[in-house]
Parts: C-alpha cells; structure tokens; sequence
C-alpha cells in the first residue's frame, strides 16, 4: 500500500508517516515552510501543484494533514484561511478521486459552537469563528470531491513532533526551570486532548478497514485548558504555579472560541481497536518519547 502524506513535517503528518511505516505502507511525504528531511516541497495554497503532487505518482490513500491552524491567524485573513483549509484540500481530495484513492481530511471540535458539548458526528455544526467555518467547509467539500473520504474531527492534538509548537512544549519552553515566564491559560474552553500517536492510529486503522465519513476521535478525557496543562506540569515536572487561570473573555483573543467543545468518540470507539488514550496516559507516553533514548 502506498500513501502521501500532505504536511508530513507537523505533528499529526509526522505521526501518521511514522504509523504508515509501521504497518508495511510505502510513505511518501511533503513539506510546507518547515523543512524535513526526506519530505519533497509543496506549497499547499498552489492549488495546481497540489493537484500536479497527487497526479504524479499513484496512490492508495492520500492523507491531508496540512493546515492553518492558528485561530486568530484566519480571523485576520479569510481569504487564506478559505484557500489553505477548503480550497487546498478539495483539490487534492479531487485529484486523488481521479486515480480511486481514499482521501482523509483532519477536521477540529471548532466546526461547532461550544454552547452545548460534547458533541457527537450527527450533531449539526455551528462554527463561531472563520478557523471553525474554514474547517466546516474543507469538510464538505472533501466528501463532496471524493466518495472515499474520511473525515476526523480531533482537539488539542500534543505529542512529540520535529516542530514543536503544540500547548506541551509551549507549556515546558515557558514554565521550565531555564524560564521565568508564566501562562495564561483558560479555565472555561473544555475540550478532548489527543495525543498525535493515537489520532495516527486511528485514521491508519480507519483507512486499512475501508470506513468512510465522519469520525470523531479524541482523548478520553473531557478537560478545561487550565487543568489540561496542571496535568502537563505534573507529569513534565513545570512550575504549575507560573500558570494564570483566566476566563476566556479577560484573554481577549480575536477569535471566538467553543467553550464547550468537548467530542464524543462512540461511533469511533465502536469500530476502532485503537485506544484513545486519556490525558494523563498520553503525556506519559509523551514524556516518555522525550526522555533521552526515548526517540522523540
């Protein structure tokens, strides 16, 4: 089996590409900004290319794990947000059509409101902001290009990755001993933290058993962001008390977030002999991929 691997130099691609190793597939991956070695280029907002990267050599899965991910980020420019998060992954899940591939986009619990979580696969999205409504639309239009799709809808994803850039490191560059910084962090944005080993098992698993639609797959555990990264001090050994809880209105960010955006797993967990682990066993297990010798 071969698959590409779009964004395979950030967290979710590169714990997909390692998976994908790991069960006998033939990986092929690509990079945006952040070189990776072994990863070719492609500039995802070049619709063409992505189209032409897809074309140029068959596969069995395409896997679409780039994004722009920064909330306020697409609050201040739509346009970009539309063509990196709809228009880019239409294209490709189109071009991978051509050729009887399945296609996997990765959505977030921001397609809804966050008035009423958790939420599950049937309830109707309600997205707050343009990162919500971008995502929203990348989804339809990946299953409306390719009758194969996969839709995974996931939250807070942390884990080793070659950037590190995710709320964990963010938490141990600021509240490790070598910092003085502090944290604000809000008590009132409830949602599932996944771990980024158990969301690349999971689509694998999704793919190789040949299910389609819309998935959620999540971490086991419901939790605000203040005592999501309590629990990241403890198992990392920070300064919780550098942490400022604050409500997510004194934060004053651009873009409105989903409070309660927690995701209900049951259709996933029906299917899946993947765990999705809790909080506390994924950043363990991330704990222990970071130690030395670990291979993080």
């Amino acid at each position: 089996m071969k698959a590409l691997v779009v964004g395979a130099s950030g967290q979710v691609g590169f714990a997909l590409s390692a998976r994908l190793r790991e069960r006998g597939w033939d990986v092929m991956g690509t990079h945006g900004r952040v070189v990776l070695a072994g990863l070719q280029p492609l500039d995802i907002a070049d619709l063409g290319a992505v189209e032409r990267r897809i074309g140029a050599a068959p596969v069995d899965c395409v896997f679409f794990a780039a994004a722009l991910t920064t909330v306020d980020a697409c609050e201040e420019d739509p346009d970009e947000a539309m063509r990196l998060n709809r228009d880019a992954p239409a294209a490709a899940a189109r071009a991978a059509a051509k050729q009887g591939a399945r296609f996997v986009y990765y959505s977030t619990e921001y397609v809804f409101d966050g008035s009423r979580g958790p939420y599950a696969e049937d309830d109707p999205p309600c997205p707050v902001s343009v990162y919500g409504r971008s995502k929203r639309e990348g989804e339809l239009a990946a299953l409306d290009e390719n009758a194969l799709a996969v839709v995974l809808r996931s939250s807070v994803v942390y884990g080793p990755e070659p950037q590190g850039k995710n709320f964990v490191y963010q938490l141990r560059r600021r509240l490790g001993p070598a910092s003085r910084e502090t944290m604000k962090v809000a008590v009132d944005q409830v949602s599932c933290p996944t771990y980024n080993a158990d969301l690349a098992a999971a689509s694998v698993e999704l793919v190789e058993r040949g299910l389609g639609g819309v998935f959620h797959v999540a971490g086991g555990d419901a939790l605000d962001r203040y005592a999501f990264a309590r629990l990241a001090c403890e198992v990392f050994g920070l300064d919780a008390g550098r942490l400022e809880p604050m409500t997510t209105a004194a934060l004053g960010q651009r873009a409105r977030r989903p409070l309660s955006g927690a995701l209900r797993t049951d259709r996933a967990r029906g299917v899946l002999t993947t765990a999705l682990r809790g909080a506390r066993e994924g950043l363990m297990a991330m704990a222990r991929a970071l130690a030395p010798g670990g291979g993080g």
